[in-house]
Protein backbone atom coordinates (compact mmCIF):
# COMPACT_ATOMS: atom_id res chain seq x y z
CA UNK A 1 0.00 0.00 0.00
CA UNK A 2 1.41 3.10 -0.89
CA UNK A 3 0.90 6.61 0.92
CA UNK A 4 0.91 10.29 -0.39
CA UNK A 5 3.16 11.82 2.74
CA UNK A 6 4.63 15.05 3.05
CA UNK A 7 6.53 17.13 5.55
CA UNK A 8 7.20 20.75 6.31
CA UNK A 9 9.51 21.99 8.65
CA UNK A 10 9.29 25.68 9.96
CA UNK A 11 12.87 26.88 11.12
CA UNK A 12 11.62 30.00 13.71
CA UNK A 13 13.77 31.74 15.67
CA UNK A 14 12.24 30.57 19.08
CA UNK A 15 11.44 27.25 17.70
CA UNK A 16 11.64 24.52 15.14
CA UNK A 17 8.18 23.26 14.36
CA UNK A 18 7.93 19.73 12.05
CA UNK A 19 4.88 18.24 10.79
CA UNK A 20 4.50 14.65 8.60
CA UNK A 21 1.00 14.14 6.94
CA UNK A 22 -0.51 11.92 4.34
CA UNK A 23 -2.79 13.21 1.44
CA UNK A 24 -5.90 11.37 1.16
CA UNK A 25 -8.46 11.86 -1.40
CA UNK A 26 -9.98 14.62 0.23
CA UNK A 27 -8.30 15.67 3.04
CA UNK A 28 -5.43 15.69 4.72
CA UNK A 29 -4.45 13.45 7.44
CA UNK A 30 -1.55 14.96 10.14
CA UNK A 31 0.22 11.79 11.65
CA UNK A 32 2.95 13.26 13.22
CA UNK A 33 3.98 16.71 14.81
CA UNK A 34 7.35 18.03 16.97
CA UNK A 35 8.56 20.97 18.60
CA UNK A 36 11.95 22.05 19.49
CA UNK A 37 13.68 25.52 20.99
CA UNK A 38 15.74 26.97 18.55
CA UNK A 39 18.94 28.64 19.76
CA UNK A 40 20.84 28.62 16.34
CA UNK A 41 18.68 31.62 14.57
CA UNK A 42 18.59 35.04 14.37
CA UNK A 43 15.48 36.92 12.38
CA UNK A 44 15.06 34.14 10.36
CA UNK A 45 18.79 33.56 9.61
CA UNK A 46 20.93 30.48 10.32
CA UNK A 47 23.07 31.74 13.01
CA UNK A 48 24.66 27.96 13.81
CA UNK A 49 24.65 25.16 11.42
CA UNK A 50 24.83 23.05 14.78
CA UNK A 51 22.55 24.13 16.57
CA UNK A 52 19.68 24.55 14.03
CA UNK A 53 20.54 21.04 13.21
CA UNK A 54 20.54 19.82 16.68
CA UNK A 55 16.74 21.40 16.88
CA UNK A 56 15.70 19.90 12.65
CA UNK A 57 16.90 16.33 14.52
CA UNK A 58 14.82 16.80 18.03
CA UNK A 59 11.90 17.89 16.33
CA UNK A 60 11.58 15.69 13.10
CA UNK A 61 12.26 12.76 15.98
CA UNK A 62 9.50 13.32 17.53
CA UNK A 63 7.31 14.39 14.60
CA UNK A 64 8.45 10.52 13.08
CA UNK A 65 8.07 8.77 16.22
CA UNK A 66 4.27 9.96 16.35
CA UNK A 67 3.99 9.36 12.81
CA UNK A 68 5.32 5.76 12.72
CA UNK A 69 7.18 6.40 9.89
CA UNK A 70 10.54 7.93 8.44
CA UNK A 71 10.94 10.75 5.94
CA UNK A 72 13.97 12.03 4.19
CA UNK A 73 12.46 15.33 2.11
CA UNK A 74 11.16 18.37 3.75
CA UNK A 75 9.60 21.46 2.79
CA UNK A 76 11.04 24.24 4.45
CA UNK A 77 10.10 27.25 5.62
CA UNK A 78 12.33 30.42 4.59
CA UNK A 79 12.25 34.08 6.17
CA UNK A 80 14.51 36.57 6.95
CA UNK A 81 15.38 40.59 6.02
CA UNK A 82 16.90 39.29 3.28
CA UNK A 83 13.43 38.32 1.42
CA UNK A 84 12.84 40.63 -1.30
CA UNK A 85 10.03 40.93 -4.46
CA UNK A 86 9.44 42.07 -7.44
CA UNK A 87 6.89 42.24 -10.51
CA UNK A 88 7.62 41.03 -13.36
CA UNK A 89 5.84 41.00 -17.25
CA UNK A 90 7.03 38.69 -19.91
CA UNK A 91 5.42 36.55 -22.64
CA UNK A 92 5.83 33.96 -25.11
CA UNK A 93 4.28 33.47 -28.98
CA UNK A 94 2.15 30.26 -29.90
CA UNK A 95 2.84 28.39 -32.41
CA UNK A 96 1.19 25.41 -32.65
CA UNK A 97 -1.44 25.50 -35.50
CA UNK A 98 -4.60 25.49 -33.39
CA UNK A 99 -2.99 28.21 -31.36
CA UNK A 100 -4.20 26.44 -28.05
CA UNK A 101 -2.02 27.25 -25.33
CA UNK A 102 -0.96 24.12 -23.57
CA UNK A 103 0.83 23.71 -19.76
CA UNK A 104 4.08 23.55 -22.20
CA UNK A 105 3.64 27.06 -22.93
CA UNK A 106 3.13 27.94 -19.30
CA UNK A 107 6.16 26.26 -18.53
CA UNK A 108 8.33 28.45 -21.10
CA UNK A 109 6.82 31.42 -19.49
CA UNK A 110 8.18 30.02 -16.23
CA UNK A 111 11.63 29.30 -18.35
CA UNK A 112 11.74 32.84 -19.48
CA UNK A 113 11.68 34.53 -15.88
CA UNK A 114 14.56 32.31 -14.50
CA UNK A 115 16.72 34.66 -16.89
CA UNK A 116 15.75 37.82 -16.03
CA UNK A 117 18.63 39.98 -14.63
CA UNK A 118 18.80 39.99 -10.42
CA UNK A 119 21.88 40.33 -8.33
CA UNK A 120 24.50 37.71 -8.51
CA UNK A 121 24.39 36.73 -4.36
CA UNK A 122 20.31 36.39 -4.97
CA UNK A 123 18.91 33.50 -6.31
CA UNK A 124 14.73 33.17 -7.19
CA UNK A 125 12.64 31.41 -4.59
CA UNK A 126 9.19 31.76 -6.32
CA UNK A 127 7.73 32.43 -9.65
CA UNK A 128 3.85 33.04 -8.94
CA UNK A 129 1.70 34.04 -11.81
CA UNK A 130 -0.57 36.83 -10.84
CA UNK A 131 -2.48 36.86 -13.99
CA UNK A 132 -2.56 36.21 -17.59
CA UNK A 133 -3.42 37.90 -20.82
CA UNK A 134 -4.30 36.40 -24.00
CA UNK A 135 -3.47 38.59 -26.99
CA UNK A 136 -4.09 42.33 -24.47
CA UNK A 137 -7.03 40.78 -22.65
CA UNK A 138 -5.98 40.73 -19.57
CA UNK A 139 -7.60 39.39 -16.42
CA UNK A 140 -7.06 35.48 -17.06
CA UNK A 141 -6.53 33.04 -14.24
CA UNK A 142 -6.00 29.81 -16.25
CA UNK A 143 -5.29 29.80 -19.97
CA UNK A 144 -4.54 26.30 -20.60
CA UNK A 145 -7.26 25.14 -23.39
CA UNK A 146 -7.77 29.09 -24.66
CA UNK A 147 -6.83 30.32 -28.07
CA UNK A 148 -4.41 32.89 -29.47
CA UNK A 149 -0.54 33.94 -30.66
CA UNK A 150 0.36 36.08 -27.65
CA UNK A 151 0.48 34.70 -24.25
CA UNK A 152 1.72 37.72 -21.28
CA UNK A 153 1.73 37.38 -17.42
CA UNK A 154 2.68 39.22 -14.80
CA UNK A 155 4.54 37.53 -12.27
CA UNK A 156 5.25 38.07 -8.31
CA UNK A 157 9.17 36.74 -8.09
CA UNK A 158 10.30 36.12 -4.42
CA UNK A 159 14.29 36.46 -4.46
CA UNK A 160 16.35 35.19 -1.23
CA UNK A 161 19.83 35.64 -0.33
CA UNK A 162 21.79 32.58 -1.37
CA UNK A 163 24.40 32.29 1.72
CA UNK A 164 21.27 32.51 3.75
CA UNK A 165 19.38 29.59 1.75
CA UNK A 166 22.68 27.32 1.45
CA UNK A 167 23.15 27.78 5.13
CA UNK A 168 19.58 26.03 5.95
CA UNK A 169 20.29 22.94 2.94
CA UNK A 170 23.44 22.51 5.46
CA UNK A 171 21.57 22.66 8.28
CA UNK A 172 18.85 20.60 7.07
CA UNK A 173 21.42 18.11 5.56
CA UNK A 174 23.17 17.80 8.76
CA UNK A 175 20.64 16.48 10.34
CA UNK A 176 19.89 13.61 7.96
CA UNK A 177 17.29 14.82 5.30
CA UNK A 178 16.66 16.76 2.54
CA UNK A 179 15.29 19.90 1.27
CA UNK A 180 12.41 19.38 -0.85
CA UNK A 181 11.04 22.74 -1.78
CA UNK A 182 11.59 26.51 0.19
CA UNK A 183 8.54 27.89 1.10
CA UNK A 184 8.20 31.87 2.03
CA UNK A 185 6.75 31.92 5.36
CA UNK A 186 3.64 34.08 4.92
CA UNK A 187 2.97 32.43 2.02
CA UNK A 188 2.86 29.25 3.79
CA UNK A 189 1.00 31.19 6.54
CA UNK A 190 -1.33 31.71 3.71
CA UNK A 191 -2.77 28.20 2.65
CA UNK A 192 -2.83 27.93 6.44
CA UNK A 193 -5.21 30.52 7.37
CA UNK A 194 -6.63 32.99 4.86
CA UNK A 195 -9.88 32.48 3.38
CA UNK A 196 -10.44 32.54 -0.66
CA UNK A 197 -13.31 35.36 -0.41
CA UNK A 198 -10.58 36.80 1.49
CA UNK A 199 -7.85 36.90 -1.05
CA UNK A 200 -10.47 37.94 -3.66
CA UNK A 201 -11.75 40.80 -1.91
CA UNK A 202 -8.10 41.71 -0.66
CA UNK A 203 -6.88 40.76 2.60
CA UNK A 204 -3.44 42.01 4.52
CA UNK A 205 -1.80 38.53 6.41
CA UNK A 206 0.99 40.00 9.18
CA UNK A 207 2.70 36.72 10.75
CA UNK A 208 4.08 37.93 14.00
CA UNK A 209 7.09 35.27 14.86
CA UNK A 210 10.21 35.41 17.47
CA UNK A 211 12.34 36.96 14.81
CA UNK A 212 10.73 38.59 11.73
CA UNK A 213 7.44 39.54 10.96
CA UNK A 214 6.60 38.38 7.61
CA UNK A 215 3.66 40.34 4.96
CA UNK A 216 1.53 39.35 2.15
CA UNK A 217 -1.60 41.14 0.36
CA UNK A 218 -3.54 39.62 -1.70
CA UNK A 219 -6.29 41.00 -3.98
CA UNK A 220 -8.70 39.34 -6.95
CA UNK A 221 -7.34 36.31 -5.75
CA UNK A 222 -3.38 36.77 -6.40
CA UNK A 223 -0.78 37.38 -4.24
CA UNK A 224 0.65 41.15 -4.89
CA UNK A 225 2.92 42.16 -2.54
CA UNK A 226 5.28 40.09 0.32
CA UNK A 227 7.90 41.98 2.81
CA UNK A 228 9.83 39.90 5.70
CA UNK A 229 10.62 42.81 8.58
CA UNK A 230 12.73 42.37 11.31
CA UNK A 231 10.52 43.48 14.33
CA UNK A 232 8.65 40.95 16.34
CA UNK A 233 8.26 39.30 19.07
CA UNK A 234 11.74 39.03 20.29
CA UNK A 235 12.34 42.93 20.81
CA UNK A 236 8.57 43.31 22.67
CA UNK A 237 10.49 40.64 25.49
CA UNK A 238 13.67 42.67 24.86
CA UNK A 239 11.84 45.77 26.00
CA UNK A 240 10.03 44.49 28.35
CA UNK A 241 13.67 43.19 29.82
CA UNK A 242 15.18 45.94 29.68
CA UNK A 243 12.94 48.76 31.23
CA UNK A 244 12.32 46.75 33.97
CA UNK A 245 15.48 45.25 34.46
CA UNK A 246 14.71 41.30 34.67
CA UNK A 247 15.86 38.09 32.94
CA UNK A 248 14.55 37.54 29.41
CA UNK A 249 12.65 34.49 30.39
CA UNK A 250 10.91 36.70 33.47
CA UNK A 251 10.11 39.09 30.42
CA UNK A 252 8.49 36.84 28.09
CA UNK A 253 6.36 35.25 30.89
CA UNK A 254 5.30 38.76 31.91
CA UNK A 255 4.36 39.38 27.83
CA UNK A 256 2.25 36.26 27.33
CA UNK A 257 0.72 36.10 30.81
CA UNK A 258 -0.13 39.93 31.46
CA UNK A 259 0.45 41.82 28.38
CA UNK A 260 -1.62 43.81 25.88
CA UNK A 261 -0.75 45.24 22.82
CA UNK A 262 -2.84 48.14 23.68
CA UNK A 263 -4.04 49.80 26.67
CA UNK A 264 -7.79 49.99 25.46
CA UNK A 265 -8.15 46.10 25.69
CA UNK A 266 -7.14 46.08 29.36
CA UNK A 267 -10.86 45.31 30.92
CA UNK A 268 -9.52 46.37 34.17
CA UNK A 269 -6.41 47.26 35.55
CA UNK A 270 -4.16 45.64 38.77
CA UNK A 271 -1.26 45.07 39.91
CA UNK A 272 1.25 42.41 38.93
CA UNK A 273 4.96 41.35 40.80
CA UNK A 274 7.90 40.87 38.32
CA UNK A 275 10.66 38.67 40.15
CA UNK A 276 13.71 40.79 41.59
CA UNK A 277 17.23 39.87 40.41
CA UNK A 278 19.97 39.01 42.79
CA UNK A 279 19.33 40.17 46.55
CA UNK A 280 16.14 42.76 45.21
CA UNK A 281 12.62 41.64 46.45
CA UNK A 282 9.95 41.13 44.00
CA UNK A 283 8.75 44.28 43.16
CA UNK A 284 4.94 45.64 42.24
CA UNK A 285 4.36 47.14 39.07
CA UNK A 286 0.97 48.08 37.62
CA UNK A 287 -0.65 46.49 34.49
CA UNK A 288 -0.59 49.75 32.66
CA UNK A 289 2.93 49.91 32.52
CA UNK A 290 3.87 46.84 31.02
CA UNK A 291 1.28 47.71 28.28
CA UNK A 292 2.94 51.01 27.51
CA UNK A 293 6.52 49.41 27.43
CA UNK A 294 4.90 46.50 25.36
CA UNK A 295 2.54 48.97 23.01
CA UNK A 296 5.18 50.77 22.27
CA UNK A 297 6.87 48.50 19.96
CA UNK A 298 3.88 46.91 18.73
CA UNK A 299 2.55 50.38 17.46
CA UNK A 300 6.35 50.82 15.98
CA UNK A 301 5.71 47.49 14.22
CA UNK A 302 2.14 48.56 13.03
CA UNK A 303 3.36 51.73 11.45
CA UNK A 304 6.13 49.76 9.69
CA UNK A 305 3.35 47.73 7.83
CA UNK A 306 0.89 50.62 7.36
CA UNK A 307 3.78 52.44 5.96
CA UNK A 308 4.74 49.74 3.58
CA UNK A 309 0.91 49.28 2.51
CA UNK A 310 0.45 52.91 1.79
CA UNK A 311 4.03 52.50 -0.87
CA UNK A 312 3.14 50.35 -2.20
CA UNK A 313 -0.11 51.10 -3.30
CA UNK A 314 -2.40 48.72 -1.56
CA UNK A 315 -3.90 50.16 0.83
CA UNK A 316 -7.24 51.04 -0.37
CA UNK A 317 -7.58 47.55 -1.91
CA UNK A 318 -7.22 45.66 1.53
CA UNK A 319 -11.36 45.49 1.71
CA UNK A 320 -11.33 42.00 3.43
CA UNK A 321 -9.18 43.61 6.32
CA UNK A 322 -5.95 42.24 8.16
CA UNK A 323 -5.36 38.31 9.12
CA UNK A 324 -2.96 38.59 12.09
CA UNK A 325 -0.97 34.77 12.72
CA UNK A 326 2.08 33.88 13.82
CA UNK A 327 2.72 33.19 18.25
CA UNK A 328 2.75 37.20 18.26
CA UNK A 329 -0.50 37.24 17.17
CA UNK A 330 -1.67 35.94 20.92
CA UNK A 331 -0.83 39.07 22.74
CA UNK A 332 -3.50 40.18 23.81
CA UNK A 333 -5.14 43.02 22.21
CA UNK A 334 -3.51 42.69 19.02
CA UNK A 335 -6.54 42.85 17.04
CA UNK A 336 -7.58 46.02 18.79
CA UNK A 337 -4.49 47.76 17.88
CA UNK A 338 -4.06 46.61 14.46
CA UNK A 339 -7.94 47.86 13.57
CA UNK A 340 -6.70 51.10 15.39
CA UNK A 341 -3.23 51.68 13.36
CA UNK A 342 -4.58 50.22 10.19
CA UNK A 343 -8.55 51.68 10.37
CA UNK A 344 -9.40 48.06 8.91
CA UNK A 345 -11.01 45.37 10.25
CA UNK A 346 -8.97 42.87 12.17
CA UNK A 347 -8.66 39.15 13.20
CA UNK A 348 -6.46 36.31 14.23
CA UNK A 349 -5.76 33.77 11.71
CA UNK A 350 -6.26 29.92 12.73
CA UNK A 351 -5.29 26.95 10.90
CA UNK A 352 -8.02 25.95 8.67
CA UNK A 353 -9.25 22.88 7.42
CA UNK A 354 -6.90 20.57 8.68
CA UNK A 355 -8.36 17.27 8.60
CA UNK A 356 -8.20 14.52 10.69
CA UNK A 357 -5.26 13.01 13.01
CA UNK A 358 -3.03 15.38 15.56
CA UNK A 359 -4.76 18.25 13.76
CA UNK A 360 -5.50 19.92 17.23
CA UNK A 361 -2.14 20.06 17.93
CA UNK A 362 -1.50 23.02 15.00
CA UNK A 363 -4.59 24.75 15.53
CA UNK A 364 -2.81 27.72 16.87
CA UNK A 365 -1.88 30.92 15.22
CA UNK A 366 1.87 30.18 16.30
CA UNK A 367 1.69 26.73 13.52
CA UNK A 368 0.27 28.82 10.88
CA UNK A 369 3.30 28.19 8.68
CA UNK A 370 3.86 24.38 9.65
CA UNK A 371 0.89 24.02 8.78
CA UNK A 372 0.90 25.78 5.19
CA UNK A 373 3.76 23.75 4.22
CA UNK A 374 2.04 20.69 3.84
CA UNK A 375 -1.01 22.70 2.15
CA UNK A 376 1.08 23.61 -1.12
CA UNK A 377 4.05 24.98 -2.94
CA UNK A 378 3.53 27.80 -4.62
CA UNK A 379 4.11 27.41 -9.29
CA UNK A 380 3.75 23.48 -8.63
CA UNK A 381 0.89 20.88 -9.68
CA UNK A 382 -0.41 18.44 -6.91
CA UNK A 383 0.68 15.77 -7.92
CA UNK A 384 4.39 16.77 -7.68
CA UNK A 385 4.18 17.67 -3.79
CA UNK A 386 4.30 14.79 -2.27
CA UNK A 387 6.30 12.09 -1.07
CA UNK A 388 5.28 8.30 -2.29
CA UNK A 389 6.09 5.96 0.63
CA UNK A 390 5.36 2.36 0.86
CA UNK A 391 3.89 1.40 3.82
CA UNK A 392 4.50 -2.29 3.73
CA UNK A 393 7.47 -4.38 4.55
CA UNK A 394 9.75 -4.86 1.60
CA UNK A 395 10.65 -8.78 0.96
CA UNK A 396 14.17 -9.97 2.13
CA UNK A 397 15.24 -10.84 -1.10
CA UNK A 398 15.50 -7.33 -2.04
CA UNK A 399 17.29 -6.51 1.38
CA UNK A 400 21.17 -7.08 -0.68
CA UNK A 401 20.50 -5.11 -3.43
CA UNK A 402 19.07 -2.18 -1.24
CA UNK A 403 22.46 -2.47 0.93
CA UNK A 404 24.02 -2.11 -2.37
CA UNK A 405 22.21 0.85 -3.85
CA UNK A 406 22.96 2.69 -0.15
CA UNK A 407 26.85 1.62 -0.71
CA UNK A 408 26.88 3.02 -4.22
CA UNK A 409 24.81 6.28 -2.79
CA UNK A 410 27.10 7.03 0.08
CA UNK A 411 30.80 6.73 -1.78
CA UNK A 412 29.04 8.68 -4.89
CA UNK A 413 28.71 11.66 -2.31
CA UNK A 414 32.56 11.63 -1.17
Amino acid sequence: MKKNIIAGLDLGTTKVCAVIAEQTENNLNILGFGVAPSEGLNRGLVANISKTAEAITEAMNIAINRAGLSVKELNVGVAGEHITSLRHRNYVTINNPENEITAEDLERLRADVQTIRIPSDRQILHIIPEEYSIDHQGGIEDPIGMCGSRLEALNHVVLASIPAIQNIKKSVERAGYLVKDYVLQPIASSFAVLEDNEKDLGVLLIDIGGGTTDLAIFHRKSIKHTKVIGVAGNQVTNDVRETLGIVTADAESLKKEYGYATEHAIIQDEDIFIKGVGGRGNVKIPLTLLTQIISVRMKELFALIDNELRQTGFKNKIKAGVVLTGGGSLLKGSTELAEEVFGLPARIGVPLDLGTGLSNEVESPEFATVAGLIRGIPGKKSSDQFITVKTSRPERKHNTGKIFKRLQEFFDKL
